[in-house]
């Protein structure tokens, strides 16, 4: 490359080149340009399919200089890190990714913290049956992130989500800012899929808000949906549109039907995407699990709310204006997830 030449990274690759070139992750590699954002350093505690995806794409996508992937099963993380580490040459990337079991003293200073650990979902197993035991879990492995990495912004993406993220933040005692959930990406990810191929369109071209819990709870914003700028429901009926938005509820349902387990690959890849707009400092618009204060009439429960994600974490909470149906529907959704977050107050896991 030519000095003086301004090169522009960018998502999305484009057809034309005007001004500056837009280039997708992989050649902005090539060229070794906007890599290892600012010596950061991210943790992925839990090294299953959904952590070994997350740090996987935060170490190709070179969202630090050093990536770490903890595990309790001893080996576990240390083999993981070492396979993803050996895909550098072939994928091109500098970031340094390394495994522990359980000695947390590695993660020590990390800027971002994606915890994943728990249990998976089993067919048949509802979210509120893992309450008890991956709540025990996440207290103890936000315990241990705030002992070494107290400047931290935390991401959790532990089942029951919304309310795992309750018991990250009561024990962490972090500002609520730094401490919030991954799941809004996921769905509108799903939902975007989904369209995608019902309009048998380009995903890039989707854009989508949801909002309230995660899951069957989920609330729909249809009308914020766009194809290009198109609104969605002038390219599909009504009726299409609604069994894909019921679809998108059961997404996850849907995964562990068919594989025996939960999906790994769009929820670690959107962990990942959120490591991304925080260390970058990209001020992306993102639905996320977040502590709601008055917004939208909410008051004490973690939600899925349009955030704007960058440096400091969630750095604002957008208020839309909604419709008389879709409040109720995220009255009806902060209602629900309440009732598990009553459940985690009255355990003994972390104080009420």
């Amino acid at each position: 490359m030519p000095p003086g030449v301004k090169v522009r990274c960018s998502e999305r690759s484009s057809g034309s080149a005007p001004a500056d070139l837009l280039l997708s992750r992989p050649f902005c590699k090539i060229l070794n340009i906007n890599n290892l954002s600012n010596a950061m350093k991210v943790t992925v505690v839990g090294a299953g399919n959904v952590g070994a995806t997350c740090a996987d794409a935060c170490a190709r996508w070179e969202l630090a200089n050093e990536v770490v992937l903890l595990d309790i099963k001893e080996g576990f993380a240390e083999g993981k890190s070492l396979d993803i580490w050996q895909t550098a040459p072939i994928s091109l990337f500098d970031s340094r990714i390394t495994g522990s079991t359980n000695d947390y003293s590695k993660t020590a200073n990390s800027d971002v913290v994606v915890i994943t650990s728990g249990l998976p979902r089993k067919p048949g197993m509802s979210r509120d049956d893992l309450i008890a035991t991956n709540a025990a879990i996440v207290k103890s492995v936000t315990e241990n992130v705030v002992k070494h990495s107290p400047n931290a912004i935390i991401i959790v993406v532990s089942n029951p989500l919304d309310v795992m993220t309750y018991c990250a933040f009561l024990t962490s005692k972090f500002p609520a800012n730094r401490v919030f959930g991954m799941a809004g990406i996921l769905d509108t990810a799903r939902y975007r899929a989904f369209l995608a191929t019902e309009l048998n369109v380009s995903p890039k071209d989707i854009q989508a808000v949801l909002m309230g819990g995660h899951g069957d709870t989920m609330v729909p914003l249809p009308r914020y949906t766009t194809v290009g700028g198109i609104p969605v429901t002038e390219l599909i009926a009504e009726d299409k549109l609604n069994a894909i938005v019921e679809r998108t509820k059961k997404g996850g349902g849907e995964i562990v039907n068919l594989l025996g387990t939960s999906a790994w690959y769009a929820p670690g890849t959107a962990a990942a995407q959120m490591v991304e707009a925080i260390v970058r400092d990209q001020k992306r618009v993102f639905p996320c699990c977040v502590w709601l204060q008055g917004e939208y009439g909410l008051k004490d429960v973690y939600m899925g709310a349009p955030v704007i994600l960058g440096r400091n974490g969630v750095e604002r909470i957008i208020e839309l204006k909604l419709t008389k149906e879709e409040q109720e529907l995220c009255n009806a959704s902060a209602k629900a997830v309440k009732e598990v977050m009553d459940v985690l107050d009255k355990m003994n896991n972390v104080p009420a």
